[in-house]
């Protein structure tokens, strides 16, 4: 009798894996292929060869890079290579991406930036939000850009128990922000479990000096974040749920769901367009193509267009699609004055004028 109640027990067990199993490769969309779609007036930009995981563009044209990821099971071309923030005037006529220098103290031989963000206070001050993995470690880097100098002048680091693994950032204040957590773990073991498992314990955290708390939750892994033109709504990209969902700002910074918009694709950065409201999302087709890193068939890349999300029935245009041989892994797609820029997380970042 204690064998056979074993033997079930085995047998449930195995089952629940092999069904695990098959919901991870659907979640990952690995058995999806694509066509190109192809934009005419494009170039890969110069001097961008290990990534750049995130772009944010100030209203005056100067868009920053945040390059060089590292992270465990990610491919990197240049794994000892550390990370940077590189700076680009798409105001020029021919933009070229420049590093930016950081002032002197800040450790830069393990900088890893991630997502990145910035705000512009009421003086005019320009502060930049750097997710950065120092050693594989959760922090977020408070960096005040100086333009005359073309350099960061390295501000504050920001650690906190609520922010054991940080994605993406999106500054509301001098030294406020919503941050997402792609897991609920900082254990790379237990992160897996967690992604196995689909336990949906990913969330968004509120920091201010005064207070630190968690907002929202729920998410498989929350991944892109950014905020609506007017400042009333939250967008958070849940990429191994393929969604975007759409959150209502609070007074007292909490945030409430309001709709989740279905997408077939891996939803990575999410960027506004100021003038229009409207989300250009980097997107990854096949997500298991970007974790297995295969040269003779690398992971593709794929940007979408979102209008009018707080309407019933939003519209969603493909704008790209390349199979990765041009652009392998696009995480991040933003637009300024006709100028749409693409970046990836490992490889290389692309210049289109539509």
């Amino acid at each position: 009798m204690g064998r056979l109640v074993a033997l079930s027990l085995l047998g449930i067990g195995l089952a629940l894996l092999g069904e695990r199993f098959l919901a991870l490769r659907s979640r990952l969309k690995a058995s999806r292929e694509v066509e190109s779609v192809d934009l005419p007036n494009c170039r890969l930009i110069k001097g961008i060869e290990t990534g750049a995981e995130d772009i944010d563009i100030l209203p005056n044209g100067l868009a920053f890079f945040s390059v060089g990821l590292k992270f465990p099971g990610l491919h990197s071309f240049a794994p000892d290579k550390p990370g940077g923030i590189l700076m680009m005037d798409l105001k020029e006529e021919k933009p070229r991406a420049l590093e930016l220098r950081v002032s002197w103290g800040f450790d830069l031989a393990s900088f890893n930036p991630h997502g990145i963000s910035t705000f512009i206070d009421d003086d005019d001050t320009v502060y930049l939000f750097v997710v950065n993995h120092p050693e594989f470690k959760n922090t977020v880097e408070i960096f005040k850009f100086q333009e005359e100098e073309n350099s960061l002048l390295h501000l504050k680091t920001i650690k906190h128990e609520l922010l054991p693994s940080v994605n993406d950032v999106i500054a509301v204040g001098p030294s406020h922000f919503y941050a997402t957590n792609d897991h609920y773990f900082s254990d790379p073991f237990l992160k897996y479990l967690e992604t196995y498992l689909n336990l949906r314990w990913a969330n968004v955290v509120y920091y201010s000096p005064e207070e630190v708390k968690l907002v929202a939750e729920g998410f498989d892994s929350a991944n892109g974040i950014n905020i609506s033109p007017d400042k009333k709504y939250v967008y958070v990209a849940d990429i191994l749920a393929h969604e975007i969902h759409v959150l209502e700002k609070q007074p007292n910074m909490n945030l409430t769901q309001l709709k989740v918009l279905q997408l077939g694709t891996l939803v990575d950065n999410l960027s506004i367009d100021p003038s229009s409201g409207d989300i250009w999302v980097g997107c990854h087709p096949n997500g298991q193509k970007l974790f297995v890193y295969d040269p003779n068939h690398p992971p593709s890349s794929e940007v979408l267009r979102i209008q009018n999300i707080l309407s019933e029935k939003p519209s969603v245009t493909t704008v790209y699609i390349n199979n990765g041989s041009v652009l392998q892994g696009s995480s991040v797609a933003t637009i300024y004055d006709r100028k749409l820029l693409v970046g990836t997380l490992y490889q290389r970042a692309l210049y289109c004028e539509l």
